[in-house]
């Protein structure tokens, strides 16, 4: 059992009140030194020690750890001193949206110079080492590189120099007991360089040189951490882009009332809400606002995937980050900061990128263990064929391609001219040191670090790019194992804009102020005062088209799904639906119920209205389906998905909905409360269905948090949206109704995107498995053949840059997840 650092340590709070609740809060760290998933789990191990940390996700990508803890318990800046001390440099992470520009291209062209630095290296190590070999092969002697003092020199500066980070931190690493690639590639290094040292000091053993394995691996090692750092930085390249989009600057107008043409340039971070500020042709938005006075075409495509520019006017909503393209405008601030559409679309993706899938776990468990496993195996490997393979098998030492089959360079010193033949015994010894370093550095911890990750940051960034927020990798896997998905009706499937077509008043009104269909309208639409419900708007939009005025009302009372209740002229009215009138005694006539179908088998949704306990009539609104809700349902049923509809409408009315989808009456459930379709879905869940919940409004949020998976289009409340794990942002940034086929769009880029995982993690697994027992000698009785030191570093580095060159495919499934 380790025992707790005491860097870790810290007690509660001495006056606690054990009455009070303490929220969790969240915090991110920058975190260095990472370099392979041994130090995923060594941090993640590391934090879990601090009490107070109910939780910590580190991602190897993008070097962060997302930590969730008890504010009284936690400093999230002592948690990044204590990492600092064990060896993982870290700091507090702000938002990088915040960030400006001069700081993020600084990082970006240190980032470069570092990568042109390392390549120029290896160029030059592998290159030198190479020549030097070359000659030999062609017969011929190139004078100084030929010479076995020059090949040390060669290895003892690249040990020294190129290969000194990789050194320390290794040994540092093991030193701290947690182990990991830079161990690993650390030992085989100095073992071959220390081996071939003493056979070049002491000739008389019999030894083989070979200066040239630590040349090469620390070479190969720089050339391929440069190609994974600039596959890296395309993985990130799509959320790099969202951070870029955030200006520096605003013109702000200091006296919006008198003189809007002059303007004053202000940092982004000092404009306030409510602030009128100037935006110019060409410029980007700085911050969410609303136009007041001009028109333009505004290109959005950075953050919707949409590649025509849309019209705005007065009154309509504009957000930070999307182009200004055609005229000049006016715009009031209403959102700044952190609280803009871009700071929380970024904020919502590094939170996804950093929560893991749970396939990763079997990963994670092999990583804590991966390199004391690779380091006994080499410590077996050295003992097994010294002590047994060689004599089992002996042609392996006399067999002349031993040495060659694999092998990338020359070996022994006659390929150096030092013409030494080495004995049968110096040869066992060697040959066993050989296929032990061999071990240590085919190894890749690396790879399963990675294979997460990189997949969920290309995936879930190019979803961002195009209005797709997926929670996370434990998202992804869910949908992965989709089979149902179900659709809220009112706003979902429809526009969630209905109009009022019909007003039925019975043929004997209780009360003699109320006479025509009119009157009804009016008193319905005073009931509704103030409600955002399509329902509630339909009939507001109507009153006004009556031209008639809305009563006093008060006492409002709202029951979501259901109805909703206020006080006229001191007489209770309540509209809503059948059930909850009947529900509080109230009585409705047949011919009410029969002129209630009728409306409803033509599609229309009926409202039932009284007053003062009596009924007095219904009300018809008829919501239009949006123009792709069928081509949306059609699409999820041929990717092998059953699709259901849940409404609070009756039955007649759902049943017309379903005649003009792609649905069946199975498929549809009415006249359902909120309760009731968490309820449903529950029961699907029961039995044996993996369900995900389409919604958008409040009578939602309880099915969306049920559901296996809840999508929300950002169109609907703050609650619908907060509950679901996936939120279609396309309205949220251009103001209209959110595509349906975005729900498709998210589906197959999820499923893109686990799919990258799953073939990531089997490579992972696959070529250690397969790496380490070839390395370890495994081949070599029956066909001769062994890898070398080189060829082993050669392999370990073309490992991990696979897996990140195979994540990032997925970005040509982008243009597909738009267009779906």
């Amino acid at each position: 059992m380790v025992k707790q650092s005491s860097l870790f340590k810290k007690s509660a709070a001495p006056n606690a009140d054990p009455s009070i609740t303490v929220l969790p809060s969240t915090t991110v760290l920058k975190i260095e030194g990472m370099k392979c998933a041994g130090c995923v789990q060594a941090v993640e191990k590391q934090l879990h020690q601090h009490i107070g940390v109910r939780s910590a996700t580190v991602n190897l990508v993008t070097q962060k750890a997302t930590i969730e803890y008890e504010v009284d318990q936690v400093d999230p800046a002592e948690l990044a001193v204590a990492l600092s001390q064990k060896g993982f440099p870290s700091q507090v992470y702000s938002n990088p949206a915040l960030l400006d520009s001069s700081n993020r291209l600084a990082v970006q062209r240190q980032r470069l110079l570092l990568r042109l630095r390392q390549v120029v290296v290896a160029a030059l190590l592998v290159i030198l080492s190479s020549l030097g070999h070359l000659g030999q092969i062609q017969g011929l002697t190139i004078p100084v590189l030929s010479s076995i003092w020059f090949h040390w020199g060669l290895a003892t500066l690249a040990l020294a120099l190129p290969g000194r980070d990789i050194l320390v931190d290794g040994w540092q690493a093991q030193r701290r007991l947690t182990p990991n690639m830079n161990t690993l590639v650390s030992l085989g290094a100095v073992t071959a360089y220390l081996a071939s040292v003493v056979a070049l000091l002491w000739p008389q053993l019999n030894w083989e040189c070979f200066f040239e394995a630590p040349v090469m691996i620390v070479g190969l090692i720089l050339l391929g951490r440069t190609l994974e750092e600039q596959a890296r930085g395309q993985a990130t390249s799509a959320l790099e882009a969202l951070m870029t989009l955030q200006p520096a600057i605003a013109r702000l107008i200091p006296q919006p009332e008198t003189q809007l043409e002059q303007t004053v340039e202000v940092p982004v971070e000092h404009v306030a809400v409510g602030a009128k500020l100037q935006v110019l042709p060409g410029d980007q938005f700085p911050v969410d606002g609303t136009v007041i006075a001009g028109q333009t075409l505004v290109d959005e495509s950075m953050l919707t995937g949409e590649a025509l520019p849309v019209a705005k006017t007065i009154g309509d909503r504009v957000s930070a980050g999307t182009l200004n393209q055609s005229s000049d405008v006016v715009m009031e601030a209403i959102q700044t900061g952190s609280e803009t559409t871009l700071a929380r679309i970024i904020q919502l993706v590094e939170t996804a990128q950093a929560r893991k899938a749970p396939i990763q776990r079997l990963a994670d468990v092999v990583a804590g263990y991966f390199t004391y496993g690779v380091m006994a195996i080499a410590l077996f490997t050295f003992l097994f064929w010294a002590g047994v393979g060689t004599h089992v098998w002996p042609q392996v030492v006399a067999h002349p391609s031993t040495f060659h089959s694999l092998e990338v360079l020359g070996h022994g010193h006659s390929a150096l001219g030092m013409g030494i033949e080495a004995d049968p015994q110096a040869a066992r010894l060697l040959l066993s040191l050989k296929l032990a370093i061999a071990v240590l550095v085919i190894a890749c911890p690396c790879a399963l670090g990675l294979a997460t990750p990189t997949a969920i940051l290309v995936g879930t960034s190019l979803g961002a790019k195009r209005g797709l927020l997926i929670r996370g990798g434990d998202v992804l896997e869910q949908i992965h194992h989709l089979n149902t998905v179900v659709f809220d009706k009112t706003g979902t499937l429809t526009r969630g804009q209905p109009v009022v077509t019909d007003a039925w008043l019975t043929p004997s009104p209780p009360t003699a102020a109320l006479q025509t269909p009119a009157q009804l309208l009016q008193i319905a639409a005073s009931v509704e005062a103030g409600a955002r419900h399509p329902f509630a708007i339909a009939l507001l939009n109507h009153l006004q088209t009556l031209d008639l005025p809305l009563l006093t009302a008060q006492a409002f009372e709202t029951v979501p799904g259901c109805g909703v209740s206020a006080q006229i002229d001191g007489e209770t009215v309540v509209l809503g639906t059948r059930n909850w009138l009947s529900q509080q005694q109230i009585a409705i006539p047949t011919e009410a119920d029969q002129q209630a179908d009728a409306l409803a088998v033509a599609g229309k949704s009926v409202i039932y209205v009284a007053v003062a306990g009596d009924f007095v009539g219904v009300i018809a609104v008829m919501d239009p389906l949006k123009p792709d809700a069928a081509a949306t349902l059609e699409q999820l049923q041929k990717l092998g998905l059953r699709v259901k509809m849940l409404t609070g409408d009756r039955q007649a009315t759902a049943a017309a909905i379903a005649a003009a989808l792609p649905l069946q009456l199975e498929d549809i459930q009415a006249e359902v409360s909120p309760a009731d379709k968490a309820a449903a879905i529950r029961q699907w869940q029961t039995q044996g269905h993996c369900v995900a919940m389409v919604g958008d409004g409040i009578n939602d949020a309880p099915a969306l948090a049920q559901a296996d998976v809840g999508i929300a289009l950002s169109s609907g409340t703050d609650v619908a949206v907060e509950t679901a794990q996936v939120i279609l942002m396309r309205s949220e940034v251009s103001g209209s109704a959110s595509q349906l086929t975005d729900v498709v769009a998210a589906l197959r880029l999820s499923r893109a995107t686990f799919w990258k995982i799953q073939q990531n993690l089997f490579w992972a697994f696959a070529y250690n498995t397969l790496g380490i027992p070839i390395a370890a000698g495994l081949l070599l009785p029956a066909f001769g053949l062994l890898l070398s030191p080189a060829a082993a570093a050669a392999i370990m580095a073309f490992s991990s840059v696979t897996v990140v060159s195979n994540s990032l495919l997925l970005r040509r499934h982008g243009g597909q997840a738009s267009t779906a």
